[in-house]
């Protein structure tokens, strides 16, 4: 009896084990399948991924400098920087600064009187190892010419280029001016001095002295010297062509005096100390240059004529002994300080300032609501239109799913898109209906509106007549009194 109990015991387990084992086919699975999972976790980072793009596009309404290696490199992009704007320069003050005068500029000629521009070296020229010097603009005011000098350490010697500045053909010639920017020169120099450092304390520089009178070419004099002990040591003077692009050295003018001291009044001036002193283009032969020649003999330098040279290097010519028998043009224009802007246009310029800066603050202030207002609203429709297009996509699995468990692999397609046509129309017909309650509405406020207008011209109108009539009854008042 007791092994038929045992036997029995066992046999039970066994089923219940096998029963508990299998599955039952007829439960209905709540699971999502690998799509429904997958299609999910995807919403899911995307949304997370347009949250965290809402949040930096608010941060960086004022940028804090951090950003990713996509936006540095977007940001360190190469720019053309011959096309940046530039403003015109202005010395930026708080409106509660006290008073600072204000300089005010006017245009003049630049050869005024001729042949006495000059390079200006500043003391911090030797820090810098740079600067640029003062420039001349062209009749016409279309270019600017600077010179560019520069500094080697190493041996204490000084070179320098010549630069060409278009300038904005839109502006005052004043503007033109203050607008030039060195980011706008053109990329290669028109003249440069030989960059060799290898002579110690040598210094080479490049002086604009004037255009021609049509502006097609410049007269520049270089400079040639040691700063150490021998100073300038030699003049040179060169015309630079714009036509042609090139340049001419008129190194016959120098020979030109020579030979004609050394010819006429047996001094050699090989062993003197004599250089030129280019004044312009002459007034009445615009294409010929003029210059003074002097010699360093003594206390006082010995003038040695007044001389002209055609711009190619030909046909050099003594003019005079004198320097009162020359008459040089003067051509190029340059800036300079005027005066300052009177203190009592200053103190309403502050007030205009203050009233500005407290305006502009608010509408700042008003702006950067307005703005986060719409950043929020553009951030909850995206999020709103995922959230439609997943639950979309979600509806379009579960039919998918029905349709495989009720439907023969051979008419799955055909069921589907069925009832996809018809859930298409009904949300159609749905969105159909959604505008049309859409249109009745502005349709309803538009003709509130127009009987409000109608309400109002109305009244507009009562208010004409009576003030008419009362106008009319104090006209037969004054009438019946006189």
């Amino acid at each position: 009896m007791r092994l038929k109990f045992l036997l029995a015991a066992l046999l039970l387990g066994m089923l219940g084990a096998s029963a508990f084992d299998m599955p039952d086919m007829t439960m209905p699975s709540f699971k999502k399948d690998t799509r429904e999972r997958e299609a999910e976790y995807v919403h899911k980072v995307e949304k997370q991924e347009v949250k965290e793009a809402h949040e930096r596009r608010k941060m960086n309404r004022t940028p804090s400098g951090f950003m990713t290696v996509e936006e540095y490199e977007m940001l360190s992009a190469p720019k053309d920087k011959t096309q940046a704007e530039i403003e015109i320069p202005k010395l930026e003050t708080p409106s509660d600064m006290k008073y600072i005068p204000q300089p005010t500029y006017k245009i003049v000629r630049y050869n005024n009187p001729p042949g006495s521009p000059e390079l200006s070296i500043k003391r911090k020229f030797y820090a810098m190892r740079q600067q640029n010097a003062q420039g001349i603009a062209s009749p016409d005011f279309q270019i600017l010419v600077y010179p560019s000098v520069y500094y080697y350490p190493s041996s204490a010697a000084v070179a320098c280029d010549l630069f060409v500045i278009p300038l904005e053909p839109r502006e005052t010639n004043l503007n033109k001016i203050l607008k030039a920017n060195v980011m706008h020169r053109w990329t290669d120099p028109i003249l440069s001095t030989d960059k060799s450092i290898r002579d110690a304390y040598s210094f080479r520089t490049l002086t604009p002295v004037d255009f021609s009178a049509d502006g097609t070419k410049l007269l520049v004099k270089e400079k040639v010297g040691y700063s150490d002990r021998e100073g300038i040591w030699q003049t040179n003077a060169i015309v630079y062509d714009f036509n042609t692009k090139t340049s001419y050295n008129l190194v016959e003018l120098r020979d030109a005096v020579a030979y004609y001291w050394k010819e006429y009044k047996n001094v050699n001036l090989d062993e003197k100390r004599w250089d030129l002193y280019p004044l312009g283009f002459d007034i009445n032969e615009p294409d010929r240059v003029i210059s003074y020649a002097y010699a360093y003999t003594g206390d006082t330098p010995v003038f040695l004529g007044s001389w002209s040279i055609d711009s190619h290097g030909e046909q050099a010519r003594l003019i005079s002994f004198t320097n009162k028998d020359v008459q040089v043009s003067m051509n190029g224009f340059k800036i300079v300080q005027d005066g300052i802007v009177p203190p009592d246009q200053l103190k309403n310029e502050e007030k205009a300032v203050k009233k500005y800066e407290k305006s502009e603050a608010k509408r700042k202030k008003a702006e950067d609501r307005a703005e986060v207002k719409q950043m929020n609203a553009e951030y909850k429709q995206k999020i709103k239109e995922m959230d439609a297009e997943f639950k979309k996509q979600q509806k379009d699995f579960k039919l998918q799913d029905k349709l495989q468990g009720t439907t023969t692999q051979n008419d799955t397609v055909e069921k589907y898109e069925e009832l996809k046509a018809i859930q298409e129309q009904k949300a159609a017909a749905k969105e159909a209906k959604k505008q049309a309650a859409e249109a009745r509405k502005q349709q309803k406020e538009l003709a509130k509106e127009v009987r409000r207008q109608e309400k109002l011209k109305q009244k507009q109108q009562k208010r004409t007549v009576k003030t008419t009539e009362k106008t009319i009854r104090l006209n037969d008042l004054l009438l019946n009194k006189l």
